[in-house]
Parts: C-alpha cells; sequence; structure tokens
C-alpha cells in the first residue's frame, strides 16, 4: 500500500530518472523547495547573485555594457542592470518550474544558448558562474547534500543544453 501511496503522491516512482535531464521526480521536488524563497524575492537575490560574480570574476563586467563603467554601488541604480537580473531570474524560475517537462527545458537552454553565444560568452563564464551560484546558495539556503546534488544534475541538464549551441559560428546560426 505504501507504493501505491508513493506512485499517487510523486505522479510515479520518486526515484525514476528521466532518460532526458536525467532527474528523479524526488530531485524535481527539492530543486522547486529549494527554489521557492529565492523566488519569491527574485530582485534582490539575483542583485546580490551578479554582484558576488562581478566581485569574484571583475572581468566578467566586460560582457554588460550598462556597468562595464559603473562600480557596484551604482548597479541599483542602472534600470539596465535591474531589467537584466528579471530577466535572468525570469529565465531561471521557468527553467526550474517547467523541470518535470524536460524537452521544454532543454530547448529554453538551447535558445539561451544562442543569445549568450552570439556575445561571445564562454562557457568558462558559466561554469564561473555556477561556482558562485553553489556558494551563494550554501549560504543562503543553507542546503543539505540530497539538494545539492539535486541542484548539481540540474546545472548540469542547464549546461549540456546551452553548450550544445553556446558555440556556433554566427553563420551558422
Amino acid at each position: 500500500m505504501g507504493s501505491l501511496v508513493s506512485q499517487l503522491w510523486w505522479g510515479g516512482d520518486p526515484d525514476e530518472v528521466s532518460s532526458v535531464s536525467g532527474l528523479s521526480r524526488r530531485d524535481i521536488y527539492a530543486v522547486q523547495k529549494s527554489w521557492a524563497p529565492v523566488h519569491a524575492n527574485n530582485v534582490a537575490v539575483g542583485t546580490e547573485l551578479l554582484k558576488r560574480y562581478f566581485r569574484a570574476y571583475p572581468n566578467a563586467k566586460q560582457y554588460f555594457r550598462m556597468i562595464r563603467n559603473l562600480s557596484e554601488d551604482d548597479y541599483d541604480s542602472n534600470i539596465q542592470f535591474k531589467a537584466h537580473v528579471v530577466s535572468l531570474m525570469t529565465s531561471l524560475n521557468l527553467a526550474v518550474s517547467t523541470l518535470d517537462q524536460p524537452e521544454v527545458v532543454a530547448a529554453l537552454m538551447q535558445k539561451l544558448g544562442e543569445s549568450h553565444g552570439k556575445r561571445k560568452i564562454q562557457e568558462k563564464d558559466f561554469h564561473d558562474l555556477k561556482g558562485v551560484i553553489v556558494k551563494m546558495f550554501i549560504e543562503v539556503l543553507k542546503l543539505d547534500d540530497s539538494t545539492l546534488g539535486a541542484w548539481g544534475k540540474t546545472v548540469e541538464f542547464w549546461y549540456k543544453h546551452i553548450f550544445q549551441t553556446l558555440s556556433i559560428p554566427d553563420e551558422q546560426r
């Protein structure tokens, strides 16, 4: 009976892994649950995330015309910076909220790879950002090892599809 209840609760076997995403229902639940407080305060979290990223990787500011010559104190008053934060957090929220539709997420990530490839952003830049996100999530959200593992698989899934289109030459897009 417990198995039947589990099947009904999870919508299937909670540990069955999607062949597309590499995530189980349990992984998706952990990511979505831990994302909820982030999403509830997405502009502040996104702003802090980018500030930490630029502190750790000052050369990354070259990709952001709107803040390239600004001090960190001026980011909050820059409307283009705030718009990018909103765009980033909206994209992340969409990628988290649709994890149960991995084909959709894969397509979203491929589009993201295309758009960032046009700006000459490299895989290294995404890996640098991932490091900042992981450190911030550990500090702020106090994630357990299981949830961190689920996030690791999630980002791996996202990056796989981002990187498929990130390096495609402009003439082939």
